[in-house]
């Protein structure tokens, strides 16, 4: 059963940090599906406090992520448009550009957005467009940093499994 545990538990790990820039896939919570599978091996160190920290941790930068480019939008003078944009953009962006177009779709989806709403100000069409640009770096940043964080004590749980079977 441990076998299976760990398996499962890079492979959560694995796809929820490809999640974490693919916006199709719920990363971080992937992510600690396969942290909470790393805790239930009979050799994990992972505390149950460690794991409820880190299920805070989850939850919040899941919020983060979900609030972040609203407010930023809004804060660099974005309209609903813009924020429609945005959305539209991360979708169109992946689908036909894949990971770069899901990153960059945002930008020029805001941009979009924004110019069809009021074509009267382009500076603040930039200003919204970067705006939006900045919260998925953001965003996506703390999501795979708190992926990598669960990677890596995973990895350090399973080391020692793994190198007893090699030796």
């Amino acid at each position: 059963m441990d076998a299976l545990l760990a398996i499962l538990a890079l492979l959560f790990i694995i796809v929820g940090i490809i999640g974490c820039i693919v916006p199709v896939l719920p990363g971080v919570m992937l992510s600690f599906a396969g942290f909470v599978c790393g805790y239930f091996c009979s050799f994990s160190t992972i505390s149950l406090t460690y794991l409820l920290v880190m299920l805070a941790l989850t939850l919040l930068a899941s919020l983060i992520d979900y609030i972040l480019p609203s407010y930023l939008t809004k804060l660099s003078g974005g309209s609903k448009a813009g924020q429609r944009g945005a959305t539209a953009g991360v979708i169109v962006g992946l689908l036909a550009g894949g990971v770069p177009g899901a990153i960059l779709g945002p930008l020029f989806g805001a941009m979009i957005g924004e110019y069809l709403h009021d074509r009267s100000d382009m500076s603040r069409v930039f200003k919204v467009g970067l705006g939006t640009f900045a919260s998925f770096l953001v965003g996506t940043g703390l999501k795979i940093i708190l992926a990598g964080v669960m990677l890596t004590k995973v990895l350090s749980d399973l080391w020692p499994a793994i190198k007893g079977l090699f030796a």
